[in-house]
């Protein structure tokens, strides 16, 4: 069974930091007040980007193309949720409805553009980021085959947004401000702070990492866009979740996540898990998440103003 686990777990680390950027993303997102169910809209625009800018630009850029595309896929993130923050903070519409349009339309454009740039709504890449082993830390033992054998690039980029993003939550100016947006956006605007400036600003921010995200799908073990990210944001929202809208949690439930999923996606291959039917393996993070809502739903509070308007003046 150990052999199993050091097989698979790298495999489990690779499918789990989509999912920890995106849940992050969220978390910017819902802790100023602002539901954001787009994010898996968001994820496949960023994979979109990302992978358009890669087949175009290889040929003069070479292997640098790759990681230049995760930029470029943060920043189309970000413009594109733009749409979502000027309907749910301008307009004062429904967060859940701007949210489920927002999957809805990039799924439509960005198969749209895939399909007039080559033809057909897929876009393949010829090489992706290459794995490796991490020096010195893979000589350690149990732990080294687990987190430093055969690793991506793009694992330690997102550990070091999620230290980055959890810093600037809890030890700067702006996410006191923003955390202050989500729960008591009234006394925040009394104190002097832009309601408005702070929301839109988390809700780009979770754009960009929610790009971010479908762009490290793209360039990790996928390789190819298909104008789909499978339902990663939905499983990065339930991440967010179950980690009760705090850094920490997220990477715990994203890392479950991730490793019960590719359980179900090995379990053919591992004769250790084939006794074990497949559905079964599928359903559990989904199954252990509702259960946990169900026994921890007292402890477990949103932030207070998420998914409310705010309007300025009104009390």
């Amino acid at each position: 069974m150990w052999n199993t686990i050091v097989h698979i777990f790298p495999y489990a680390i690779a499918l789990a930091m989509p999912l920890l950027i995106t849940s992050l993303g969220g978390l910017f997102s819902e802790r100023s007040g602002v539901v954001n169910i787009g994010l898996e809209g968001l994820m496949v625009v960023g994979g979109f980007a990302s992978a358009a800018f890669t087949v175009y630009l290889t040929p003069s850029l070479g292997p640098w193309a790759i990681w230049l595309s995760l930029g470029v896929a943060m920043v189309f993130g970000a413009l594109f949720s733009v749409l979502h923050a000027f309907a749910s903070i301008s307009l004062n519409a429904n967060q859940v409805i701007s949210g489920t349009a927002i999957n809805m339309i990039a799924g439509a454009v960005t198969v749209f553009l895939a399909r007039t740039i080559t033809g057909s709504g897929n876009i393949q890449l010829t090489n992706g980021i290459p794995r490796f082993d991490v020096p010195f830390l893979v000589d350690i033992p149990l732990l080294g085959k687990l987190f430093f054998y055969q690793t991506y690039g793009t694992t330690w980029l997102i550990l070091a947004i999620l230290a980055l993003g959890a810093f600037v939550l809890y030890k700067t100016a702006f996410g006191l401000r923003l955390r202050a947006c989500g729960e008591h956006p009234h006394a925040a605007d009394a104190a002097g702070i832009n309601v408005f400036k702070v929301r839109y600003a988390a809700v780009m921010i979770s754009g960009a990492l929610a790009g971010l995200g479908g762009a490290t799908i793209l360039v990790t073990y996928s390789g190819e866009f298909s104008g789909s990210v499978a339902g990663m944001g939905f499983l990065a929202l339930a991440a967010l979740i179950f980690g009760q809208w705090k850094p920490l949690g997220v990477l715990g439930a994203t890392f479950f996540f991730g490793f019960a999923a590719t359980l179900a996606n090995a379990s053919q291959a591992e004769p250790a898990l084939q006794a074990i039917p497949e559905v079964i393996l599928k359903v559990f993070p989904y199954v252990v998440t509702l259960l946990a809502l169900i026994f921890f739903s007292k402890s477990t509070q949103a932030p207070r103003a998420a998914g409310e308007p705010f309007e300025k003046g009104k009390r």
